[in-house]
């Protein structure tokens, strides 16, 4: 497992999505200690407000209307602040893909541990889904490899596990994945004109 990343927080851009609230002031005065630009929005956030490095939102007045982008696809950390441990808010909080929470109301700690939190889950959750995303693609391509393999059998290479087993050895000659080199196989890509 790679070692997590403290991030400098000193550079990053906080918006909080909250009406006006004493725990918007707690919570601002905490973000100005990590000397973290803050900036307070209600009743939604702008286009703008996709470019800061995390946002604070409220659990228990939030709706989905309140984000430019799809739930569950935010594009930085989210902290919610949860005042309300009723179910259905909780169950909405998930949905929006929250990192991580803050329980009010805020007192003077908790912003810390809360944005290291959402930035190691956010970033473990954006690996995971780049993963998912590689993967995804090489199974797609996976007929093209059976159709190399098919083709390589026809050109003499006895049995699927031998042809396989060249096809491996082609990929790693030629510093691509098995997929890449199916396909350029399949398409008679001039490398394999001058033989396999």
């Amino acid at each position: 497992m790679s070692r997590f990343e403290r991030p400098m927080f000193s550079s990053w851009r906080a918006v909080i999505l909250h009406r006006p609230h004493p725990a918007v002031e707690a919570l601002t005065r905490q973000l100005d200690s990590l000397h973290i630009q803050v900036r307070a929005v209600w009743p939604q956030l702008d286009e703008q407000d996709a470019l800061a490095d995390v946002v604070f939102f409220d659990a228990d007045m939030g709706h989905d209307q309140q984000f430019p982008w799809p739930s569950g696809f935010s594009p930085m950390p989210l902290v919610a602040l949860i005042g309300s441990e009723a179910p259905g808010r909780i169950e909405w909080v998930l949905g929006q893909g929250s990192n991580a929470h803050m329980l009010k109301p805020i007192g003077s700690t908790g912003a810390y541990s809360a944005l290291l939190i959402a930035s190691h889950a956010y970033q473990k959750a954006r690996g995971d889904a780049d993963d998912i995303r590689t993967l995804e693609d090489r199974l797609r391509q996976r007929p093209i490899v059976v159709r190399a393999v098919l083709q390589l059998m026809q050109q003499g290479y006895a049995g699927e596990a031998t042809a396989f087993k060249r096809l491996r050895s082609i990929s790693m000659d030629w510093g691509m994945t098995i997929e890449e080199a199916a396909d350029a196989i399949c398409k008679n890509d001039r490398r394999t004109r001058g033989g396999l």
